[in-house]
């Protein structure tokens, strides 16, 4: 948990996680703030009817501009962060998770967040009662844009995969960029055939990591960097995403998804189940 207070330009935070609890930082760059607070990792430092993103390490404004209260924190009426792309309807309906759009990329990380990944926007569930709030790429992790193609999380870190690049991110209190990334797939686990990918997913408390090709599921042991035994045929032969968590695995294809136990029995399946609604199974729509 992390709390701040100001007293003229000294900043002090409190962590209920880290000792010592009480720590003394000077974030001269950020000027004056009234109210400080944490929110899905991002930090806000409040002063008046404005606020500011900041980094809680170096104290780096995030934030362009201040931006108003009014707009992201209180709803009014003719007000919103989304006001200024209603003109653009592509983007409305990439914004819009009840649009039945298809998802690029599926994940659960090993705090039960969920996250789906849409055109250069995730959207991010906690908890139902939280509900799910869609953001730009770059709010969370930064300098990363674009299509994602697959993420998925393992010890503290949460990778992404765009045509045959891999991202990594420390999921720490804010997500911090891990040096050396960019790297292609090849390099990262030894698979010189492998240039790009449909799907990949890790299931909780293991280190296999799963990559999805039409209808081909490779193995590789996250431990080791390496694939682990030859490719597998799996019945699917087009898929957009794929995530396991304490649930079992899920499959995703435009706008359904397809629910098995676990890999094994989709390795044994022989016809597909049912398909589901990821507009109402996932997204409460």
């Amino acid at each position: 948990m992390f709390s701040a207070g100001q007293t003229g330009d000294t900043v002090y935070t409190y962590s209920h996680d880290e000792k010592p609890a009480v720590k003394q930082r000077q974030w001269a760059g950020l000027g004056t703030c009234t109210a400080a607070a944490r929110w899905k990792e991002r930090y806000y430092c409040f002063n008046g009817n404005n606020f500011t993103r900041f980094d809680p390490v170096t104290g780096q404004v995030l934030s362009p501009q201040p931006l108003d209260i009014r707009d992201y924190f209180v709803r009014c009426p003719g007000r919103g962060h989304a006001h200024g792309v209603r003109q653009n309807a592509t983007l409305m309906s990439i914004m819009d998770r009840c649009s039945n759009r298809s998802f690029e990329a599926f994940s659960s990380d090993d705090n039960s967040r969920t996250y789906a990944f849409r055109g250069g926007v995730y959207f991010r569930l906690d908890s139902r009662k939280d509900g799910w709030h869609p953001w730009r790429l770059n709010h969370n992790w930064r300098n990363l844009d674009g299509v994602v193609d697959a993420a998925f999380t393992y010890k503290n870190r949460m990778y992404f995969i765009q045509g045959s690049q891999i991202i990594v991110y420390l999921t720490d209190q804010i997500y911090i960029p891990v040096a050396g990334y960019p790297k292609t797939i090849q390099e990262e686990w030894e698979l010189p055939t492998v240039t790009a990918v449909d799907a990949a997913f890790t299931c909780p408390h293991s280190s296999n990591l799963y990559l999805i090709r039409g209808n081909k599921l490779t193995l590789v042991d996250l431990n080791t960097r390496k694939c682990s035994g030859e490719d597998q045929t799996i019945i699917h032969v087009m898929l957009d995403a794929a995530m396991c968590n304490s649930h079992g695995l899920y499959l995703f294809y435009g706008s359904s998804f397809f629910h098995y136990k676990n890999v094994e029995e989709l390795l044994s399946s022989k016809v597909a189940p049912s398909p589901g609604s990821i507009a109402s199974h996932f997204l409460d729509c």
